[in-house]
Formats: C-alpha cells, sequence, structure tokens
C-alpha cells in the first residue's frame, strides 16, 4: 500500500505539471524494496514519451489511466486487508470466549 500511494502521489504530480514547460513525466520503478523511504528513492523519469514544443512531456490520458489503475490496486489492498483484519479480530475474539 505505501508503493500505491506514493504512487498515486507521482502520478498526480504529473497531472499537476501538465502545462508546465520543460516538465518531464516520472514514475516509481517498480523494482524496489518493501521499504517506503526506498520507494520514493525510486522515482525517476519515464523515457521513450514524446514531448512537446515546451518540453514537457506529460499525456493526461496516460496519466489518467495509471491513476484509475492505481485507484483500483489500493482499493482492493485496502479490501483484502480489512478481510484479513476481520480474520485476526475473529481469531482473538474466539481465543477470549474459550
Amino acid at each position: 500500500m505505501s508503493y500505491l500511494s506514493a504512487r498515486q502521489e507521482v502520478v498526480s504530480s504529473n497531472i499537476a505539471n501538465a502545462d508546465t514547460p520543460g516538465y518531464k513525466t516520472r514514475d516509481i520503478e517498480t523494482e524496489f524494496s518493501a521499504a517506503f523511504a526506498e520507494a520514493r528513492d525510486a522515482i525517476v523519469e519515464v523515457p521513450g514519451l514524446s514531448s512537446k514544443n515546451d518540453g514537457n512531456n506529460v499525456s493526461i490520458d496516460r496519466e489518467a489511466r495509471l491513476l484509475a489503475e492505481n485507484t483500483v490496486r489500493f482499493n482492493l489492498a485496502a479490501q483484502l486487508l480489512r478481510g484479513r483484519i476481520k480474520d485476526i479480530r475473529s481469531a482473538i475474539e474466539e481465543g477470549h470466549s474459550s
């Protein structure tokens, strides 16, 4: 979930800078350690994107798609985590009633 939160920030930053001259699209590398601090260090410029005349290469369509994908993944991860917490609570409550 830390990765997804960090990616949400990066994609949002890309969208916010869509009209900033010279701004280069960034993303988080997929290969990184699980630690959130290390994930933040893995932010890199995205290669191979076409630039506009002002040097900006943000594609709102691409970023909107990434934002939507990230939201779905985050919601799924949150749902799985809630289920896991529910299972743990149930096991604790069973242990107390025995």
